[in-house]
């Protein structure tokens, strides 16, 4: 895809990966929508880009929110006209611990934020690009998305592998219905964040997570742009035979280039059942 002049919603905009996504969108001269809760926050992101000649709208929106989440999208609709990527940034880890000292509560809002909330952000915008025939998703995989278990973090773990194969799903039924618009999921890998750093503080991330203020002490993972340059590089490359693929900052996008038929022919880069011989 050629980014100029396109326009982007990233949510989660206001903090982390998320902004950095959205000033990296702006650098390669889209139009960028920063949703986020926290008002302020995303205002902040907004006008960074705005300062450096960029052009951005700050719309405060709740993605649990059906409601909220069609509001946003008509937001932007009025100001931009169209809608080009969508890459759900947001996400919630607010049950830490084990599965049997979970609280409910928080163990269901971290899939309600992550899972829910991406399902209708995609839903909204989808109906505007399947009229346009073209348009790109992303949703944040990670923390057991498509590696494996996230032990002590199953709320968020389970909502991310779900992630991981409703992209896989809404990606075959984009095929079916003989569209050009794409989905992809990216694994931003280790960051050192506002989320991970409130995990490590919590007791049950001391007992069940302590890697993650080890990493963090030791600086271990990647930088919070790392997303966004390997986002941008997918985007470069982003085609039919790789929608429904999860990617990740390591992902030697040139060499995924070079192989678009076979990962598309042996089915790669998505979910399987490991079954014994």
């Amino acid at each position: 895809m050629n980014l100029e002049g396109k326009t982007a919603i990233v949510t989660g905009a206001g903090t982390g990966i998320g902004r950095e996504l959205a000033l990296a969108f702006a650098r390669s001269n889209m139009r960028v929508v920063c949703a986020g809760r926290r008002k302020e926050l995303i205002e902040e992101t907004t006008h960074r880009i705005v300062r450096d000649g960029g052009e951005a709208a700050a719309i405060p929106a709740d993605v649990t929110q059906p409601a909220a989440v069609d509001a946003l999208v008509r937001a932007a609709l009025v100001r931009f006209g169209q809608i080009d990527v969508l890459f759900n940034s947001h996400g919630s880890f607010a049950s830490v611990g084990s599965l049997w000292e979970a609280d409910p509560a928080l163990w269901w809002q971290d899939v309600t934020v992550n899972l829910l909330g991406s399902m209708l952000c995609c839903r909204a915008v989808l109906p505007h690009m399947l009229r346009r025939n073209s348009g790109i998703v992303i949703n944040m995989d990670g923390g057991g998305g498509s590696i494996g278990p996230n032990i002590g973090g199953s709320g968020y773990g389970c909502s991310k592998a779900a992630l991981v194969r409703f992209t896989e799903g809404l990606a075959r039924e984009l095929e079916q219905a003989r569209s050009d618009v794409l989905a992809f999921c990216m694994d931003p890998g280790f960051v050192a964040t506002d989320m991970t750093r409130g995990i490590a503080r919590t007791p049950g991330g001391r007992k069940w997570l302590p890697f993650v203020q080890e990493w963090i002490d030791q600086g271990v993972g990647f930088p919070p742009d790392a997303c966004a340059r390997a986002t941008l590089r997918l985007l470069a490359i982003a085609s039919k035979e790789l929608s429904g693929r999860a990617f990740n900052v390591s992902t030697n996008f040139d060499e995924v280039a070079a192989r678009k038929a076979k990962i598309a022919r042996d089915n790669l880069l998505v979910l399987h059942l490991k079954v014994r011989d």
